[in-house]
């Protein structure tokens, strides 16, 4: 599918203004399937001429020049065969900073920002409480599966905000040295990588841990097939829970007895019908431990907050 022969950036035809070539992208994706046809335009055309998507609604009447409106047509067209807007503009917003992202890991989704919310406010409180048997020594935090780096990013940039990003080691591990190298990037650009450490490993490497953090694959195998298109240009790695969506979390909580510090407290995303299957894995894998599950904006099960007895 391509865009119409007299869309933006055809030979002949005059520069056109931001309200006209909104209108022609949505129409243009809505009829290419898109499930957020408007916004989707809104952002590329943004992308195109280098402004925010607030600057082009505010200015329907502002013309766009020819270089801009192939540069819009042809990320329309990329967007139309199911290519994330993500990756077209190269950079997602997450936890209020800008991500660089790529192919090489998964787009950050906004209901992880949940588990960002909630490391955060226990570190703060680990911090502040005084009540750590060995508080001369950094807090230790490790962010296991940490793809593009937007939690260790993320939680690193918001504890040097509070001034208390001094008194904790941050571990990043990916089994994708890939999409490592895009997190050490990301860290660069937010100045925080002289505070992350970035470990290739599967899951863990060894040692023990006072907050082990992760946004593991929880997608159901037999899932997959129905996602949206754009899913399809992520790494599948990064999306494949196996056949009950926990198969990677659940070898995830058998490490916890070996790396979880006494007092430790792991906090896993999880998808929002998965509230009581990760009870129950907790249950099997870890009996007598504990398993709270936190909500996310929506009231939709989304962090499992899992410690000792």
């Amino acid at each position: 599918m391509t865009a119409p022969a007299d869309g933006p950036g055809s030979p002949g035809v005059p520069v056109q203004t931001t309200g006209a070539l909104l209108r022609m992208g949505t129409e243009y994706l809505r009829e290419a399937g898109s499930e957020t046809p408007r916004l989707d335009a809104e952002l590329l055309l943004g992308h195109a001429v280098e402004v925010g998507r607030t600057v082009v609604l505010a200015h329907p009447e502002a013309p766009v020049g020819a270089d801009a409106a192939r540069r819009y047509r042809a990320d329309l067209e990329r967007r139309a065969a199911g290519e994330p807007v993500a990756y077209l503009r190269g950079f997602k917003e997450f936890f209020g900073l800008g991500f660089e992202v790529d192919a090489r890991a998964l787009i950050p989704r906004p209901e992880t920002e949940r588990l960002v919310e909630l490391a955060l406010a226990e570190v703060i409180h680990r911090l502040g409480s005084g009540a750590r048997a060995d508080a001369v020594r950094p807090l230790r935090v490790v962010d296991v599966g940490t793809g593009s780096g937007a939690i260790a990013v993320a939680l690193a940039v918001s504890l040097r905000e509070r001034s208390a990003l001094e008194a904790v080691d941050i571990l990043a591990v990916d089994i994708s040295p890939d999409a490592l190298d895009l997190a050490r990037e990301n860290a660069v650009a937010h100045t925080v990588a002289d505070r992350i450490r970035f470990v290739v490993a599967d899951l863990l490497p060894g040692g023990a841990f006072d907050l082990v953090l992760a946004n593991l694959p929880y997608v159901m195998r037999g899932a997959i097939p129905s996602l949206p298109r754009a899913t399809g240009f992520e790494p599948i790695l990064a999306l494949d829970g196996g056949p009950d969506g926990l198969e990677i979390v659940g070898r995830l909580l058998d490490l916890l007895p070996d790396v979880l510090a006494d007092t430790g407290v792991a906090l896993l995303e999880i998808g929002a019908d998965q509230g009581g299957a990760i009870a129950l894995c907790v249950a099997d894998r870890l009996p007598g431990w504990r398993c709270e599950v936190a909500l996310d904006l929506a009231g939709l099960p989304r962090v499992a907050r899992v410690a000792r007895p």
